[in-house]
């Protein structure tokens, strides 16, 4: 029997399981998907926010900045990938300085205490290609970036280094209490038990919630669309943009991600059903929002590699939802939307809280190690010329190139295949190593990574697809991007030449 059982393998269910393994408990992760950070927190902006966005009275507006002070420490143990680059909130007319005061005051009250109003001639001394329409910015200079699938998978593979358990593939389907113990069951008929339960399972927490307790709320997805543009772009930018937010998120912002991708989105739909696939109109009309807070030559379609869209779970509360249910040592860890990635650290002392209080003994393990080593680290790719020799080296060769676009090594492979956490698809050899992630989307490399992780394995992976590819899911792609640039082109063109005519 486990200690604690956490339901789910995002950034809350990790933060807890690694925060509650420098303890001396026996602590079961499990997840419904083949990897961890399957959920939202793969598919995100990946930005550490400052924590003037949210209002006091809800409780992410209160832990996001404790949560968010966290990451310089966090990221020294576990090595997954956080720059401090800052943000700003652009204002273009006088009634957007009034939301910047409002966002500036609740920053204030939730005891931020880097934060300034800066006026245009900062502005543009500090973020040379900020529109020339941008007329002031909140800044925030602890705010920044972070890789959010390695955050997830780093504190997952020390959680497991320091001895909990990972389950994958093993949705729950049942939960049952008899006396003080739980009973968790999986679709694939395992039952494990528990004194203590923590739902943290994302899109399907109510519905978790549901199997023994009483649940007063309802989760839903939100869905944001995404453009990523090739490695590089991102050094346009100095600071995370963001536009003034609207009711229903932070607005479409411009960023850098950690490894120098340009980044645009997201937008914000309410859905009824869970939706991964992109679309056509809402990836324009992100692109072209956008451009609104950069100069001309910042964003080049010609340079788009990807697009993606992730799913909020968005609770009826509009609120984070932490706490112990009506079924005592049932902890609920639901409706983690925007900031829950930067509010995690501190959910997971929160969680730890409410389970001290509820009884669960936490006696500090003397043999518990904070540290975790870098699978990759952020890297300038080398001249092409200078490597072309390593791409032909023999399989087995740990120096040999597998991916070329992100200069991905075998070492590097085989290093993220054997780390506690199973390895078993191409996605989640890309995750780890960025293998597949570069200009060609892994047309060139995913047969090599294909054939490294069959030597690793010592048979064939779970099969050959992406998890887009395995899922069905539509994406638009470079080659529908080109055609969509080539038709703005020709509709600009039909425009001006009838305006001459006239």
């Amino acid at each position: 029997m486990y200690d604690v059982l956490i339901i789910g393998a995002g950034a809350s269910g990790a933060s807890i399981a690694r925060r509650l393994s420098r303890y001396d408990l026996s602590v079961a992760i499990l997840d419904k998907a083949n990897d961890v950070s399957m959920g939202s927190s793969k598919a995100n902006s990946a930005i550490i926010h400052g924590g003037y966005a949210e209002p006091h009275d809800e409780l992410r507006g209160r832990i996001c900045y404790p949560g968010r002070v966290q990451f310089d420490k966090l990221n020294e143990e576990l090595n997954f990938g956080f720059i401090k680059n800052g943000s700003m909130v652009l204002a273009f007319s006088d009634e957007e300085m009034g939301t910047l005061q409002e966002l500036y005051d609740m920053g204030i009250e939730n005891e931020l205490p880097d934060m300034e109003i800066i006026d245009q001639d900062k502005l543009r001394e500090m973020e040379p290609n900020v529109s020339d329409n941008a007329v002031a910015a909140l800044y925030c200079a602890g705010a920044g970036v972070c890789s959010p699938y390695e955050y997830v998978i780093a504190l997952v593979e020390n959680a497991v280094a320091n001895g909990a358990e990972l389950f994958l593939n093993s949705r729950v389907d049942n939960i049952e209490k008899d006396d003080d113990t739980f009973k968790v069951y999986t679709e694939d008929g395992k039952k494990y038990q528990a004194r203590f339960v923590v739902n943290a399972s994302g899109l399907e927490g109510a519905i978790v919630s549901n199997m023994i307790a009483e649940t007063n709320f309802d989760i839903h997805p939100r869905s944001g669309e995404y453009l990523i543009f090739q490695k590089g772009t991102g050094k346009r930018l100095n600071h995370v943009l963001f536009q003034c937010p609207t009711e229903m998120g932070k607005g479409i912002l411009a960023t850098r991600t950690f490894h120098n991708n340009l980044l645009l989105g997201p937008d914000a739909i309410d859905e009824e059903e869970v939706d991964l696939a992109t679309h056509e109109d809402r990836l324009i009309y992100i692109y072209e929002e956008a451009q609104k807070s950069v100069k001309e030559d910042v964003i080049k379609l010609q340079e788009f590699i990807r697009s993606f869209t992730g799913l909020r779970a968005a609770s009826s509360t509009h609120d984070f939802i932490i706490e112990e249910s009506n079924v005592p040592g049932f902890i609920n860890v639901v409706g983690i939307q925007s900031p829950g990635i930067t509010s995690s650290p501190e959910i997971a002392k929160i969680v730890e809280q409410i389970l001290d209080e509820a009884g669960l003994e936490l006696k500090e393990d003397p043999s518990y190690n904070p540290h975790r080593d870098p699978i990759i680290e952020y890297k300038e790719l080398e001249d092409m010329n200078k490597i072309k020799d390593k791409i032909d080296l023999p399989l087995g060769d740990p120096e040999r190139i597998v991916c070329r676009c992100e200069q991905v090594t075998e070492a590097t492979i085989r290093d993220a295949m054997n780390r506690g956490i199973p390895v078993e698809t191409v996605d989640a050899v890309k995750r780890r190593t960025r293998a597949g992630m570069g200009f060609c989307q892994g047309q060139f490399c995913k047969p090599r990574v294909l054939e490294v992780m069959e030597d690793e394995l010592g048979h064939a992976p779970i099969d050959d697809m992406f998890d887009s590819e395995r899922n069905g899911v539509s994406r638009i792609n470079k080659k529908r991007i080109n055609e969509v640039i080539k038709e703005m082109e020709d509709t600009s063109k039909e425009e001006i030449e009838r305006e001459e005519e006239s």
